[in-house]
């Protein structure tokens, strides 16, 4: 989830349409350099921003935040979850797809 206005606000767009053509040019320049690791902060996280907008997502998702922890990182607060018990259940088919998982369609039965 992301707090639109506010991201608006912090890189000066007038319109939520300029916001958008900026950022993707920033993701196309971001991507041609270093930039295309992995960030824990945005991949992890349910939610990122700040500590009024992360608690306002929290007591949204009411009973289903149960076990999500409210981090402070930097001047940003995250809304994460622990990824260990998802791994015991999911763990196997959160893998890379492999042939079994192909089904050929020109093959006559």
């Amino acid at each position: 989830m992301i707090d639109y206005k506010r991201l608006q606000a912090l890189f000066g767009a007038v319109s939520y349409d300029q916001l958008r053509t900026n950022h993707k040019g920033w993701v196309a320049e971001h991507l041609q350099g270093e930039g295309n690791k992995r960030q824990d902060e945005w991949t992890r996280s349910i939610a990122v921003g700040s500590k009024a907008f992360i608690e306002n997502v929290k007591a949204r998702l009411s009973s289903r935040a149960k076990g999500r922890k409210v981090i402070k990182a930097g001047e940003e607060y995250q809304l994460r979850e622990n990824l260990s018990c998802y791994y015991a259940l999911f763990g196997g088919e959160n893998e890379d797809i492999t042939l079994k998982n192909t089904y050929f369609w020109n093959v006559n039965s």
